[in-house]
């Protein structure tokens, strides 16, 4: 019998039923990631101790330079990057998501197939939940603590404020997507942990984590504004501290929202192709 991936919506009714069933996924996901106190607490040390490792190695950078603004960035701006980058660290699961991958390693895969929900919205409600408490747990804590230990920057405007939650929202969604089209290769390789790993490396060099885009070298700037990568991470950074402004402030979520559509697109044909593996499996 072929694995049902997703009942389609029967009227307002059962597309009410259906939303109110994801919000309680995403709720179950927050309260089972907050109910890990001593991980949340260990993770919390670990980023900001390694944030604040990095925040000096760009005040040394600026410091030696002598330079008032590097690459349009004051040494406030460079510093706030710092723990915006470590904030983001969990919200996004930037090193690493196996929940899927285990699921389809496992045979488990072909119970959540079944279940009358769609397959992709399920897991994005428990992703959206639990980068909800890590912000919560991470975040928010970290840029409290940058906010008592340096002079950090805040987003100008009132609409950069809006705009930050829309393009936090539109990075945790390219992320999964992301995520989950990398976890779906599981359908296909016997241990596909080899490739997530790969994918991670490649998020964490491509996205701006380890140093703003605009730092780089003009070509690799370039490059990188050719792919998705730096959705996920540069665009908020360059929303929360103004560096985007004017036209180029819409015109950047609109970029993100455009990766959102088509990620999303993709993600839905390799899980129809990864379905149909399944089934000719006998799975």
């Amino acid at each position: 019998m072929r694995p049902h991936e997703g009942q389609p919506v029967r009227g307002g009714e059962a597309a009410s039923a259906d939303w109110r069933a994801y919000a309680a996924l995403a709720r179950m996901a927050l309260q089972r990631q907050l109910a890990y106190r001593f991980a949340n607490v260990s993770g919390l040390l670990t980023n900001g101790f390694f944030g604040l490792l990095r925040a000096y190695v760009l005040i040394a950078l600026f410091g030696a330079r002598h330079a008032g603004r590097v690459a349009g960035y004051s040494m406030g701006d460079a510093i706030t990057y710092t723990g915006l980058t470590q904030a983001l660290i969990a919200y996004i699961a930037l090193w690493g998501w196996w929940d899927l991958m285990r699921s389809i390693r496992t045979g488990e895969v072909a119970s959540d197939l079944s279940r009358p929900l769609d397959f992709f919205w399920y897991w994005c409600a428990q992703d959206f939940g639990r980068a909800a408490a890590q912000m919560l747990v991470r975040g928010l804590p970290i840029m409290a603590a940058y906010a008592l230990v340096f002079r950090i920057t805040l987003p100008p405007t009132p609409l950069h404020w809006l705009a930050l939650l829309v393009t936090l929202a539109l990075a945790l969604f390219i992320s999964f997507c992301w995520r989950f089209i990398v976890s779906l290769s599981a359908f296909w390789m016997q241990d596909a942990v080899g490739i997530g790993r790969m994918a991670w490396i490649l998020v964490t060099f491509l996205s701006g984590f380890l140093m703003p885009v605009a730092f780089l070298p003009d070509w690799m700037q370039a490059l990188m504004r050719y792919t998705f990568f730096p959705a996920m991470i540069n665009t908020v950074v360059e929303v929360y501290l103004g560096v985007l402004s004017g036209p180029a402030l819409p015109g950047a979520l609109a970029a993100q929202l455009l990766w959102a559509v088509i990620l999303y697109a993709l993600a839905r044909l390799v899980l129809a192709a990864g379905v149909r593996k399944l089934v000719v499996q006998g799975g």
